[in-house]
């Protein structure tokens, strides 16, 4: 079979630009690989500020944080955490560490359901453990929550009325009755 016509500058420009992810190595086809440039022109007037999030706003900006774990008895954990805007407000990304070793470094991102008039949370986290949460943001509070059989999960997170300090407090249950004491921290918005 033999294929006739000519190559059009577009069409060499992208084999070339195929050759070239090949002999550097940097793909966003390959799994966990960075994204080198992403295709803005897809899907570009899908990203806009999503109208259901917009009282998740006070939350953008770097926070410090401290406090503790239930698990973790008369230690004082600090770190870091940020939220941040993805594809122009469409979502909210929020990502979070601590200097413990037994706290996992975590990276959530939250949207909404416009049809149910709910929000969620898709999280993950360096063990590789992933988890959809339930969220609500109501008169600056924010909660997110999880239902699961055996290890359920939620954490009510209050919002100063200057938006500079955010105090959590987490609790767990194994049975789904009896709750502990899970991850507390107080959030200081970074000046």
């Amino acid at each position: 079979m033999t294929l006739v016509g000519t190559m059009r500058d577009h069409e060499r420009d992208l084999l070339t630009g195929a050759y070239l992810l090949i002999l550097t190595g940097e793909s966003s086809d390959v799994y966990g690989a960075p994204m080198m440039t992403p295709d803005a022109a897809i899907g570009a007037r899908a990203r806009m500020p999503n109208p259901a999030l917009q009282s998740f706003a006070v939350l953008v900006g770097r926070w410090r944080t401290e406090g503790s774990h239930g698990l973790l008895p008369d230690v004082t954990l600090h770190g870091h955490a940020s939220f941040e805007w993805i594809e122009n407000g469409a979502f909210l990304l929020m990502r979070s560490e601590l200097d413990h070793p037994s706290v996992p470094h975590g990276i959530a991102i939250f949207g909404s359901d416009d049809v149910q008039h709910t929000f969620f949370m898709l999280y993950f986290d360096e063990r590789g453990v992933s988890r959809i949460q339930n969220v609500s943001m109501e008169n600056n509070e924010l909660k997110w929550w999880r239902d699961q059989p055996g290890f359920s999960q939620r954490c009510a997170c209050v919002i100063s009325s200057d938006g500079n300090t955010i105090v959590s407090r987490g609790e767990l249950s194994r049975d789904g009755v009896t709750w502990e004491k899970d991850l507390e921290l107080t959030y200081s918005r970074d000046m």
